[in-house]
């Protein structure tokens, strides 16, 4: 497996809508896998979509243990969902900050619905049915919006949120 280059903002594969995963468990499928695992890791990521690493199938993975670029988050186990479909149980959203591996160094409010069930399969085709909240329901929604070819930049409302991880008070650059 390897560390794979991610694909940023601007790169037409990125506003694709993925093709579904066909076929289970070959070894095609687990190398992606792996690749994308790896990628996640390296760079401290939260998820990450296949499309990202320039493969336009429907394959998302997510987890959270513990990490730098989300210090408060709860824990969220460590997924692998194919051909995910997404279904929100209410109206309710709540805004959220978030960043993205596509989109370095900036981070906005994005509002995302508060709960929802998802279903998709397994690397063996077998069926992942779960209902969550919190940050969990908020990472599957970021990472299935790569599937449909949307980055979050683009569910933003109030583009007054959106700006640099780095930026600070006492940052006196000129444009």
């Amino acid at each position: 497996m390897a560390v794979k280059p991610v694909l940023r903002m601007g790169h037409p594969l990125l506003l694709q809508v993925a093709a579904p995963v066909t076929q289970f468990n070959t070894p095609e499928l687990h190398s992606l896998l792996g690749d994308m695992r790896d990628t996640m890791a390296h760079l401290d990521g939260a998820g990450l979509a296949a499309p990202q690493i320039g493969v336009s199938l429907q394959v998302v993975i997510f987890g959270v243990e513990s990490n730098p670029r989300y210090p408060d988050a709860e824990k969220v186990p460590y997924t692998v969902l194919i051909n995910p479909v997404l279904t929100p149980l209410s109206d309710e959203e709540e805004e959220g900050w978030e960043g993205c591996l596509s989109v370095p160094g900036l981070r906005g409010l994005v509002p995302r619905f508060t709960a929802l069930r998802y279903v998709g399969s397994d690397p063996k085709g077998q069926i992942i049915d779960r209902t969550v909240t919190g940050f969990h329901a908020r990472v599957v929604q970021h990472e299935c919006d790569h599937l449909m070819g949307i980055l979050y930049p683009m569910r933003i409302r109030d583009f007054s949120t959106f700006k640099f991880t780095d930026w600070s008070d006492d940052d006196q650059s000129a444009d």
